[in-house]
């Protein structure tokens, strides 16, 4: 039973494997974009604030931290983590 078990689970444990590691390079390369539009919207924000309503300036500060790596990406990689801990639980139950 416990050999059965093992099998079935193998080919869940590699594509939650797979996943991660191409999920991960993703946000790698989306932390650099979304670091450089945060860094443009921040600069956007700073203008508005000088220039037009502070309500404006207001609203692009909150665009410009959720598109930053501290906003939208971090809930990216803490989702990511959650899967990750799906699979080694995964792996700590079947494969003890």
């Amino acid at each position: 039973m416990k050999l059965l078990l093992k099998i079935l689970a193998a080919p869940i444990v590699a594509i939650l494997a797979i996943f991660v590691w191409l999920c991960t390079g993703i946000l790698y390369i989306s932390g650099w974009v979304f670091g450089i539009a945060g860094i443009l919207m921040g600069i956007c924000a700073v203008y508005v604030f000088l220039t037009n309503t502070i309500v404006a300036g207001i609203i692009f500060t909150v665009l410009a931290v959720l598109v930053s790596p501290f906003g939208i990406p971090m809930i990216a990689v803490w989702l990511l983590a959650k899967i990750q801990g799906l699979r080694y639980a995964i792996q700590e139950r079947v494969y003890r």
